[in-house]
């Protein structure tokens, strides 16, 4: 049996984690505090959350950790938890996706693991302890596009599996129902839930023009927007993994507004598509003659997003976990 670890933050690590462990040849179990529930997991350990104090003390120890608040209660009995599921369920290897606190508790406890990086400036002390502690590490993007130089003294044990999209290996479905000139996905992992998302503004701006907007900022999320994605003549979305993930398997031109997120995830990850020419690529939402430029240009757009290699990276990831579970 594996364990996976997946952290409650938005809606990527879930989906990640449930595209790696169908592929995975033996009961996977999932650790979290997000709602997850997917048959790709033969039972799912809620655990508590560590980040309900209104006023965490010494969350970092003094900068060796990231997230450990002093006399914190849900802390306590989360890291209780993990140890119970260590000493009676015997993991062959644990899957972490993403902490460093539970990567190097789960090694203390004698646990083989496999961090799952993300992309940004990851040299901290704390990063880098727990890539040290690893025995693997899943780099959820192409190695031709991006290697990152605090990853370079742990490429030994590195898999750099491509983009890993849930919608891997699904036919494309193109069809007039889910048609929009402009579609726009806002994800759950933090943004600004205040104010008027100013997609909002797009449809008044150009009439002419069909725009949809789904997600959490417009009421409107939907589980499968994949038919959405295969049909709209541009896609906007933000540059998480999981978000360039499904836009890469469906092939479609897309707009990246990157969000701000700690380590400079994604403007790490949107600078990455801008200098490999796969999308567009904006710090701020574009103006009305902009976006008639760029939604007219659209049908000429022909990003070659094979390269971020989708296809068969779930795959990859799980071969990479059983190995490490194997030996």
């Amino acid at each position: 049996m594996i364990g996976y670890y997946v952290h409650h933050q938005g809606r990527g690590h879930c989906s990640r984690a449930t595209a790696i462990a169908a592929h995975i040849d033996t009961d996977v179990v999932a650790l979290t505090s997000a709602q997850l529930s997917d048959p790709a997991f033969a039972e799912v350990v809620e655990l508590d959350r560590d980040d309900a104090d209104p006023n965490p003390r010494d969350v970092d120890a003094a900068g060796l950790l990231h997230w450990a608040p002093r006399h914190d209660a849900g802390l306590r009995t989360r890291m209780a938890q993990l140890a119970h599921f260590v000493a009676e369920r015997r993991p062959a290897a644990v899957v972490v996706d993403v902490s460093v606190e539970v990567t190097l508790f789960l090694r203390l406890l004698g646990v083989p693991v496999i961090v799952m990086a993300m992309p940004g400036v990851r040299d901290d002390l704390p990063h880098q302890l727990a890539y040290r502690a690893a025995d693997a590490i899943i780099a959820p993007w192409p190695a031709e596009l991006y290697r990152p130089g605090w990853l370079t003294e742990h490429l030994s044990k590195t898999v750099f599996t491509g983009g890993i999209s849930r919608f891997d290996g699904r036919p494309a479905v193109s069809h007039q129902t889910f048609a929009a000139d402009v579609l726009v996905l806002t994800g759950a992992g933090g943004g600004d839930a205040g104010g008027t998302h100013p997609a909002a503004r797009l449809a008044d701006d150009l009439p002419d023009l069909d725009v949809v907007a789904l997600g959490p900022a417009f009421g409107t999320w939907v589980d499968d927007p994949w038919p959405f994605l295969c049909s709209a003549g541009v896609t906007v979305i933000g540059a998480g993994q999981g978000s360039v993930a499904d836009a890469a398997a469906a092939g479609r031109p897309v707009v990246v507004l990157p969000e701000d997120r700690p380590f400079a995830e994604q403007r790490t990850t949107a600078d990455t598509l801008s200098r490999s020419e796969l999308a567009t690529v904006t710090a701020s939402w574009p103006d009305t003659d902009t976006w008639r430029s760029i939604v007219d240009s659209a049908p000429a757009s022909t990003p070659d997003w094979s390269r971020w290699r989708t296809a068969g990276a779930a795959e990859r990831a799980a071969r990479a976990i059983e190995s490490v579970a194997h030996r």
